[in-house]
């Protein structure tokens, strides 16, 4: 089965999880992108939620498919994010950021009570950094002393070319061999000036969708 219909598939299994009533963090990407036209057609149909979006373009796209769009500032509790990510390793601990939008959605993350990601299943790894980047965010201003810095945890890391955040930021992509340890790893990076924040997402889902040629999987934290 093709790429784009194991998200689409797992799109529209983490959209069964949104109830009317609640207040749901919309991801960024093009699994998610799945998960706005299933969402759109529900709210057509009467379902009755909130959004707050991770990114210009889902605030775009949610736009066109009619669903209802506020601010974290007005809804700074949210009940369930639906997103994407690049990475998933056995511990739910996930690389995120190839849309840009890493410091949005890490925002979004920590104020949802559930956090369920969408993927197909090519985005699962033994170990994080196999596979992908890690994008970190970083202030224009001296980016260059920035990147040296941060080329002391990672192996090498690139500009983003004609990239720049919806916060007005540049994008490094960072590459490792493999990350042994996130955490210590996370914690490296953001400790660098210049940092904005960077793309490992640890400790932080609760629930991963996988669309899989032998059918939807679902893995969830804590068993």
């Amino acid at each position: 089965m093709e790429t784009e219909k194991l998200k689409q598939l797992a799109a529209e299994q983490a959209v069964e999880e949104v109830a009317s009533g609640m207040i749901v963090g919309l991801g960024t990407g093009s699994t998610i992108y799945y998960a706005l036209l299933a969402l759109g057609e529900k709210v057509r149909n009467g379902l009755d939620i909130i959004g707050i979006p991770t990114s210009k373009q889902t605030e775009e796209i949610a736009v066109q498919q009619g669903i209802p769009l506020s601010t974290l500032g007005e809804y700074p509790a949210i009940d369930l994010t639906i997103d994407g990510a690049d990475e998933v390793n056995p511990t739910l601990d996930l690389i995120k950021g190839a849309g840009g939008a890493l410091v949005r959605e890490k925002i979004i993350a920590h104020a949802s009570k559930r956090l369920v990601i969408i993927v197909d299943e090519g985005k699962l790894v033994e170990q994080l950094g196999s596979n992908f980047p890690v994008p970190v965010e970083v202030v224009p201003f001296g980016w260059g002393s920035t990147q040296i810095a941060l080329n002391q945890i990672c192996q090498d890391s690139t500009l983003r070319s004609d990239f720049v955040s919806d916060n007005g930021n540049y994008i490094l992509d960072c590459t490792f061999d493999s990350i042994a340890d996130p955490v210590a790893t996370e914690i490296a990076i953001n400790n660098l000036p210049g940092v904005v924040e960077n793309g490992l997402f640890i400790n932080r889902t609760d629930q991963v969708i996988i669309g899989a040629a032998s059918g939807i999987q679902t893995l969830k934290r804590n068993g």
